[in-house]
């Protein structure tokens, strides 16, 4: 196994009301068979909670699921709650139902990366390994 692989680690958070956690299961499974060192935070976390933990936990990568539509209002917030605690260091990428349109916008804000639904395990791990 990769060695840049193995010392990797990526918090998953599910932010805000949305209970849906199947997707960030199964993503957290494949991460962790690719040899990430993988943190769950569970289901309902506030944005400030998420922060804190990323910087607890000393990850190089932050996964949140939004399922829910709110992505808008509360990606925008967890990057301005990265920055404020000086995290600007770690990569955010976001999960969930989003738009091209609204992809792009994440992006300009500072999201890495955007997945939806039905993205393999194997693009992901392809994407934080480089």
């Amino acid at each position: 196994m990769n060695e840049r692989k193995m010392s990797q680690r990526i918090l998953l958070a599910k932010v805000g009301l949305d209970g849906h956690d199947r997707g960030i299961k199964v993503v957290a499974r494949g991460l962790r068979d690719a040899g990430f060192h993988v943190i769950y935070s569970g289901l309902w976390q506030s944005v400030d909670a998420v922060a804190q933990a990323a910087q607890d936990e000393d990850v190089d990568w932050l996964g949140v699921s939004i399922l829910n539509g709110a992505h808008m209002s509360l990606v925008p917030k967890l990057l301005e709650a990265l920055q404020q605690r000086g995290l600007t260091h770690i990569g955010v990428i976001v999960g969930g139902i989003i738009s091209p349109d609204d992809q792009e916008k994440l992006k300009q804000l500072g999201a890495s990366a955007c997945y939806g639904p039905g993205t393999s395990i194997d693009s992901i791990v392809e994407f934080l390994s480089s």
